[in-house]
């Protein structure tokens, strides 16, 4: 009903298609380029990580999750920032027929998080150690449309989307004995139809479609896509998932430039002024999200700190930009990810440099969960090294100084037998450091507490 009230308001500007000019084409669908940017991001990600007959690998059919055994390596790119705190439970979700009912095991105090994204990847739900705790349990994932009664004792978490994306993640050491355990717990979470729940059900395998490219890193899969078949795209994809109602706005803008929600979209057939404008919308759209890096962010010491991931609402731009560099960003009540490129003099971190990064005794991360460091090299990927260390934090074996404080060693050769335990290898180029904050202090979502800034050593 909602959306009928929109098109109502829109289709009177259909007739003026006719009068945009190029100029304003460009603008508009640059604008809308942004606004489906993580919707297209979602759908690319979705064909890549379901195209396989059966879980395998980092890959599962629709409606099945798929279980890191161990930590991405380096050569890891379905996905820019990945960790290596939690191991991942992915699954994508088809709710356009029937909910689906995940289960959760008991977790025995280890920590655990099951956030559910929305195609436009808003999280609307995030079951796990914050809010339900860490007891057995199961949770309806009902569609936008679905209305019906849930057995007793299932939690019902509406979508706004019939598409949707779990990413759970599970505290694990990395070391063989943890991956065991966890192992066992993974092979618990499961997903089942409605009609099936409480009863035998057997997943039907998935299918492989031989045109989908599983090489390519999905980010340059999208960002590689022309207006028209990024357009088209977009439109199919919001048939089944719609604009918000606080979407009015821009999608009044689309009808404008003959896009129309529900309704495929052929670029070829639009006015010769709309065509030439939206073909330069992606290269521009691109822009304006990368640009947006520095008001999206609070710098403090150097590390750029926000606490909008999660849910965005009209902010579009945002959105787009965590979809390109952060695909999944949880609620910052979960996890807040300050991130630096820049030392405490404002110059850019190189593997040619030796840094220092020193907490003080008051300085540590005040977190309910845990806290780690993370090695990026400058595309948001891990750094292969002699090691395998790809992050460092307080689960680790880590070696205080006498008062208290401590002190994280980043740089691209051993710091020495002595100080290895405390060492994250750096890449030899640019890199990027990402410190992840589980289940963060007041202080942090307030923003009174400061992470220090990274300190070069020598000359």
């Amino acid at each position: 009903m909602q959306l009928k009230i929109i098109l109502a308001l829109v289709m009177p500007l259909i007739a003026l298609q006719a009068a945009i000019s190029e100029k304003e084409a460009e603008s508009i669908g640059t604008e809308v380029y942004i606004y489906g940017y993580p919707l297209v991001t979602s759908e690319i990600t979705r064909r890549v990580m379901t195209n396989t007959v059966e879980p395998e690998g980092q890959r599962a059919p629709m409606n099945q999750f798929i279980n890191y055994r161990t930590f991405p390596d380096a050569s890891y790119t379905d996905f820019t920032t990945p960790n290596a705190d939690t191991l991942y439970s992915f699954a994508w979700l088809d709710l356009s027929n029937e909910p689906f009912v995940l289960h959760v095991p008991d977790e025995d105090n280890r920590y655990y998080l099951m956030p559910f994204l929305s195609a436009w990847t808003d999280v609307f739900a995030a079951p796990g150690t914050r809010t339900t705790g860490d007891k057995a349990g199961d949770f309806a994932i009902t569609g936008p449309r679905w209305k019906g009664k849930l057995p007793s004792k299932v939690k019902q978490l509406k979508s706004p989307t019939d598409l949707v994306f779990v990413i759970g993640r599970t505290y694990c050491t990395g070391t063989p004995e943890d991956y065991v355990k966890i192992r066992k717990i993974q092979d618990q979470y499961s997903l089942t139809p409605l009609s099936s729940f409480g009863k035998p059900y057997t997943p039907p395998p998935g299918k492989v479609d031989p045109a989908v490219d599983v090489q390519t890193p999905v980010r340059d899969q999208v960002n590689a896509l022309d207006a028209a078949t990024f357009f088209q795209i977009f439109a199919n994809l919001l048939k089944n998932n719609p604009p918000a109602p606080a979407d009015a706005p821009m999608v009044a803008k689309m009808a404008k430039i003959g896009l129309i929600s529900g309704e495929d979209f052929d670029l070829s057939q639009q006015s010769p002024a709309i065509a030439k404008g939206l073909s330069t919308a992606p290269e521009l759209g691109l822009e304006k999200m990368l640009a947006y890096q520095k008001e999206a962010t609070t710098t403090i010491n150097g590390w750029s700190v926000t606490l909008k991931t999660g849910v965005y609402g009209t902010n579009y731009v945002l959105r787009a930009l965590v979809a390109a560099i952060g695909l999944g960003a949880n609620l910052p009540q979960d996890a807040v990810y300050p991130y630096t490129f820049v030392d405490a003099d404002k110059n850019p971190l190189d593997g040619t440099h030796n840094y220092v990064l020193h907490f003080s005794k008051k300085e540590l991360p005040p977190v309910k969960g845990f806290w780690s460091l993370t090695m990026y090299n400058d595309q948001y990927f891990f750094v292969a090294n002699p090691l395998n260390r790809f992050a460092i934090g307080s689960h680790d074996n880590l070696k205080y100084n006498p008062d208290g404080s401590l002190d994280i060693y980043v740089q691209a050769s051993s710091p020495g037998e002595a100080k290895e335990s405390n060492w994250l290898p750096a890449a030899e180029g640019p890199f990027i450091l990402m410190l992840r904050l589980y289940w963060p202090d007041k202080s942090v979502l307030k923003g009174t507490w400061k992470p220090p800034s990274v300190q070069k050593m020598g000359p």
